[in-house]
Formats: structure tokens, sequence, C-alpha cells
């Protein structure tokens, strides 16, 4: 499928018959001229580059170069569009036309119509109704990371940590969705229904399907599919050399959305590429696809599926010749305990857990337990911690995107000893100091994300959490500057 059909999609669903695209220009959607509304912010150079991927052949390009103009026909599952693509000084601009449909031949005519294909979201099987797959296509072609749907109500996506509507017609969700009997009465008896889906030429997502007041709901998470590099990933400092520790626990930490099931992705396709290892991941759901190779290999299991939950699902792989364990999140003491103790015993534990900062992370895992057994989680967490690492999303300055800043803490035999005396506050000092030991402070990657120009000081300020120190390394770096 090639890219553009995400948008293409939406015309036979609008009763549209032309799409015209631009640089630097939003979308237009129009019914035999008329301009119907269609909630899309203008594409820049690069997203048009994107959205016409697959459709010209080289040498087509190269006819488009030196004449300026194209024009060709493009068969899309979404019907026969006769294309035009021109130049101009600032860019490109294309337009698509929707063929009308041929009388059927006398020998087609006298065949029975094929019935209808109707598909319904599931869990296990993959398929979806074709009026989610043409909102969720829709939402890719924006590059979205939620789609929001509530009935009756116009669809909205994330773009870039913002909501935004992407059409203006509201959705009739429960005859999108099309639950089965149990889902559907589970929800309607006001418990949610996590779901996970897997579209062909899309990808996998999550959908998190509730009631509300306005009436039934869903949030669905577009998750890309493979695994990105670490070196993607653009870290203020380097982190790969976690993917070859023997055993020990790395966490990952920040808010919802920070992208903490893309770095520990990244990490465990890492140890993929550079050991030989058997890998057990425990996902809810699973969302990236990892290679194992030749050398390897890889155990995937989501929690409600595979595994009846966290706890259960590590206890189980404890038992199953594991070198590197995924626990996509530390949610329970019971699950905590057994993370640590897999760590402690020759394994290692990738993990994430919400925490503003590796202090706080840590201080979770203390008030996980009772307050009798302190002294002995704080000994078994210095033991078996080896990193921190907590993550910003933040919006990029210029152009469409978001920018990671970060905060690693390495656990040196100075940071273990914090740990174990239960001196959490301190470590801040030690990551200060820890720039030739790998770390760094979360001010201290938003500070030269600033002086990058990658985004604004606002946003920085708003995402550090000692506004104080951040300014301190703003200043340290242009009196550095002014001197050199």
């Amino acid at each position: 499928m090639a890219v553009i059909d995400s948008l293409l999609s939406i015309l036979g669903k609008q009763r549209a018959n032309e799409l015209r695209l631009g640089t630097d220009r939003s979308p237009q959607m129009l019914a035999d001229g008329a301009v119907q509304k269609l909630r899309i912010p203008a594409t820049s150079a690069d997203e048009l580059r994107h959205l016409l991927t697959g459709l010209l052949t080289p040498e087509q390009e190269q006819t488009l170069r030196a004449n300026g103009r194209i024009e060709l026909g493009y068969a899309s599952p979404h019907g026969e569009f006769a294309v035009k693509v021109e130049g101009r000084a600032d860019g490109l601009d294309a337009t698509f036309t929707l063929k009308p449909e041929r009388a059927p031949t006398a020998a087609s005519a006298s065949l029975p119509a094929a019935p209808p294909q109707r598909s319904r979201v599931s869990g296990t099987d993959g398929s979806a109704h074709s009026t989610l797959r043409g909102l969720i296509e829709a939402a890719v072609s924006v590059r979205a990371s939620d789609l929001h749907l509530l009935e009756a109500a116009p669809p909205m996506v994330r773009v870039d940590g913002r909501l935004r509507r992407l059409l203006d017609q509201p959705t009739e969700l429960a005859a999108a969705l099309e639950l089965d009997a149990a889902h559907l009465s589970q929800v309607l008896a006001g418990r949610a229904v996590d779901l996970a889906l897997e579209l062909s030429g899309i990808g996998c997502m999550r959908l998190h399907v509730f009631r509300t007041a306005e009436g039934l709901a869903t949030a669905v998470r577009l998750l890309p599919r493979a695994a990105p590099s670490l070196a993607s990933l653009h870290l203020s400092v380097p982190i790969d050399d976690l993917a070859d520790l023997q055993h020990g626990l790395v966490l990952v930490c920040g808010a919802s959305g920070a992208g903490k099931s893309t770095t520990l992705a990244a990490l465990a396709q890492e140890a993929l590429r550079r050991r030989s290892i058997v890998l057990v991941t425990l996902e809810d759901p699973i969302e990236y696809a990892l290679e194992a190779g030749d050398a390897s290999l890889s155990h995937r299991k989501q929690v409600g599926r595979e595994v009846p939950d966290f706890a259960s699902g590590l206890r189980e792989a404890l038992r199953e010749d594991p070198d590197v364990l995924l626990v996509g999140e530390m949610r329970d003491p019971e699950t905590v305990s057994l993370a640590l103790t897999a760590a402690e015993t020759g394994h290692l534990v990738l993990s994430s857990l919400h925490g503003g900062s590796a202090a706080s992370a840590i201080q979770r895992i203390f008030d996980a337990y009772p307050s009798g057994r302190e002294a002995q989680t704080r000994a078994q967490l210095a033991d078996s911690l080896r990193a921190v690492v907590v993550q910003r999303l933040l919006p990029r300055a210029r152009g469409p995107g978001r920018v990671l800043a970060v905060e690693v803490v390495r656990v040196t035999h100075a940071v273990a000893a914090l740990i174990r005396d239960g001196r959490t506050a301190q470590i801040s000092n030690a990551v200060q100091a820890g720039r030739r030991e790998g770390m760094i402070a979360l001010e201290r990657s938003l500070s030269e994300r600033v002086l990058a120009g990658d985004i604004t000081l606002e946003v920085a300020r708003t995402a550090a959490n000692d506004p104080a120190s951040l300014h301190m390394y703003l200043n340290d770096r242009r009196e550095r500057s002014e001197h050199t």
C-alpha cells in the first residue's frame, strides 16, 4: 500500500472525488468542485515527499524534474485515479482525481454480487471493520501517535503531543468497532476493554474501549512496526552498552507517552543484535516487532493473552532459560520483587516505571514494600540496579516532530551507597558530577536542546525538575562559548 492511500481512503467515505496536495499548503478534498472540510494542517516538503512515496518510478521522477510536470494513472485500493504532479519554485503540487467507475461487462453483469465482507475488531484475529481502518489510515497519514473516538463526536488525533480534529464528521463508534457481545456487555457494565489490533499494511495498535457519560469511547495508540535503533533516538548520552550487561536491572521512566516502550524495545533489539540470547518479553500489548536473527531466540508474550498478568508471566519466564527479560511495566510489589530477584540471579531485566526523576522512581520501589522490609529492599536494589533513564518527549521548536530529553543515572559505587542508605534525594548531586561515567542530569540535557535550537526555553522550563539548575547549565554553556 502506498503512503498516499491513507488519505485517498477518506474520499470515498466523504463522497468526494478529488484530493489536492501542495508543499506548505493544507490538503483539500473536493466533491465535484465543491471544497469539503478536511482538518489536516499544511504539509511540509518532507511530509509531501513521504505521502508520495512509492507513487513515482525513478524514470517518472526524472521526467518530472525535466518537464516540471507529469500525468499518470494510479490504481489505488480505493479506486482508479488520474494523477497530476507539478513542480513549482518552492515545492510540488499534486492532484488526485477519482475516475468514474466503468460499467460492468456483459459477462461480469451476469455474475451474482459478492457478499459484503464484514470483519470484527479482535484482540487475537487482527481484523477490523473498514470504517475503523479508514480512520486509522487517516491518523497514520498525519503522523498521529493516538486516535481518540467518541460516539457521535468528530474524531481527534494527537500529533506531536497536541490534540486536533481529524475530521468534522461525527463517528458512529459502535458500528465502527463492532464489538462482540461479551466485550460490549463488559463495556456497558462500566468495565473497560483492552484490545490489540494488527492491520495489514499499517501495523499494530492498542485499543482501549471504555464508557463515558457522553457514550462509548476509544483511545487508539498507533504503534510503529519495527523497533528503532538506539542511534535513531538521538539520546544526549549513549546507553547502548546497557545491552551488553549480563545481569542487573535497567529502568526506563517517564510519564505516559514519553517513549518508554520505544527505548525498551531499542535496548532489547540491540541486545539481540550484539549477543546470542534468549529474550522473553511481557508486554501489554505487544508493540514493536523484534528481529532475533540466527543466534538468538525471542519469546514474546502479551499480558491477558499468553499470560494472565505481569507477575505470573515473570514467574513462568524464569523457568524458560532467559538471558534478557523485558517487563513492560512494574505495576505491583510482586512484579517488582520478582524483577529484582531475576536481576540478582544472573538475568538482565529491562523494565519501565512511572516517575519524573531517577530519585522518585527509586523511592517508588521503596514505597511498594512494607516498612519492615525497607533496609532489605534498599540493599537488594543497590546491588541489582544498573541504570535509570528518565525521559521527556517535547515539541520541536521548528517543524514537526518531538525531541527527547533524558536523565541518565548509572549506579556507580557512590550511587549504590546512596540507595543503600536511603539518601535518594542526594542522587542528583552524584549525577551532576558523573558525566565521565555516562550520566547526565535532565536539566543539562534540556539546556543542550535549547542551545541547539531543538526546543524553546519555555518548553524546557516546563519540563525541568529544577528550573534553577536549568538556568545554571544554560549560563555556564553561554559563558564558555563567549570565552572560546
